[in-house]
Order: C-alpha cells, then sequence, then structure tokens
C-alpha cells in the first residue's frame, strides 16, 4: 500500500475517534442534569386530602366544590386525590374533622371564612395509623380565602413529617396555592416539600392528563 495513502487512513480513523469521543462528553452534562430529576420510584406514597363537602346526594350544580361523574358525586379535592393515588399507586386517606361544616356552598365559605379570622383548629376524628411506612405524602385541600382550611392546619399540628417528602395540591376558584405552601414549608422546616398539583374547580372533572404529566415530570410515576 501507497505509505501516503496508509498515513491518511491513519489520520482518518484518529479524526473518527476525536468525533466520536467529543460527542460523547458533550453528551455528559446532559446525563448529569437527569441524575438531578427527583426520583420517587419505588417509595410508598400516601395521597392525603381534605375535600369538602363529601358526597351526600344533592345535587352536583349547587356547590362549586363538587364533581358529578358517573353518575357519582366526589368532592372536588377528593377527585384529584384519587387521580394522583391512581397514577402513584399511593394509599387514600380523607382528612376527617369532628365539626360538621354547613354543605350549602356560600354557608361554607362564610364558615370558612369565620373559622380562619378566629384561628381554630378543628379536631381531627381520621388517623393516620402506619405514618412511618411512607416516603412521599401527597396533602390536597381547597383553596378557602385565599389560605389552606383550617383543618389542614390541625393536620400538620397532629403529624411531623420530617425527611418526608411533601406534596400539596390544591383545587381553586383562581387563587392557586396563595401562600399556602410557604405555610407548609414553615411548618414542617424539616421535610422536603415539593409544590405539586393546582387544579382549577371548573377543569376538575377533566384534570387526568394535567395531573399525568406534572407526575411524569416528577417521577412519582408507579
Amino acid at each position: 500500500m501507497d505509505r501516503k495513502i496508509f498515513i491518511k487512513r491513519i489520520i482518518m480513523m484518529v479524526l473518527a475517534i476525536m468525533i466520536v469521543t467529543g460527542y460523547a462528553i458533550s453528551g455528559r452534562p446532559n446525563n448529569n442534569i437527569m441524575s438531578h430529576q427527583p426520583n420517587h420510584s419505588g417509595k410508598r406514597v400516601l395521597v392525603a386530602y381534605f375535600t369538602w363537602p363529601e358526597p351526600d346526594g344533592v345535587d352536583a350544580s349547587t356547590g362549586a366544590s363538587r364533581v358529578l361523574k358517573s353518575g357519582k358525586l366526589y368532592g372536588n379535592t377528593e377527585y384529584v386525590a384519587m387521580m394522583i393515588a391512581n397514577a402513584t399507586g399511593g394509599e387514600l386517606f380523607s382528612i376527617k374533622t369532628d365539626k360538621q361544616y354547613p354543605a350549602p356552598h356560600k354557608a361554607l365559605i362564610d364558615e370558612a371564612k369565620r373559622e380562619a379570622e378566629a384561628g381554630e383548629r378543628p379536631q381531627l376524628k381520621s388517623k393516620i395509623e402506619n405514618l412511618q411506612e411512607y416516603d412521599v405524602i401527597f396533602v390536597g385541600y381547597p383553596n378557602w380565602w385565599y389560605d389552606m382550611p383550617m383543618a389542614i392546619y390541625s393536620f400538620f399540628d397532629v403529624y411531623d413529617f420530617k425527611d418526608k417528602t411533601v406534596v400539596p395540591f390544591v383545587t381553586h376558584g383562581g387563587s392557586r396555592f396563595s401562600q399556602s405552601v410557604e405555610t407548609i414549608r414553615k411548618l414542617e422546616p424539616q421535610a422536603h416539600v415539593v409544590e405539586g398539583p393546582s387544579v382549577a374547580s371548573r377543569n376538575v372533572s377533566d384534570a387526568e392528563q394535567i395531573i399525568q404529566a406534572w407526575i411524569e415530570k416528577q417521577s412519582f410515576l408507579k
């Protein structure tokens, strides 16, 4: 073989190796970015939620906090919690209080305002028996008067979520979370608080794609 041709081939091979190696090196930063994404696969998930009114047979059109689906009546936050539990493989937990809230929507929000202004924290009557078994706790609630309901304050009074991932999610009429996520971070300073899905009341019945996309982005899929 001609010496010049042989040298050219060697040079071409070296250049090819450099190009491939350079491509691999340039791809490494992307791999590093991916490694920093939260990955909760394999973690046990609890989906706790406070919803009102609970299904009671009243026509859903009479209250903004209800959704009627396949002939069944659900509270808005309850319905979103069900979608999250289904997508994550999580277990549902309903946050219930000893207090009986009024069902008509106007009376409900008036009572919510009075309760918040008085700083009343209702007693809880449902209890998480095995909190230590869960790694990720979703906490859902409606936005009442630009804050979370006082029942959620009671919930964070009762439980210590140290070293756990807490994911607030909210249903709302336009105010999203307001300042409630920051409040939860103050109430649970030793937990890792991740802002979760925010679903407008008018979109609750069709929110499955929004929920699924958020969960996939955060690697909470079962």
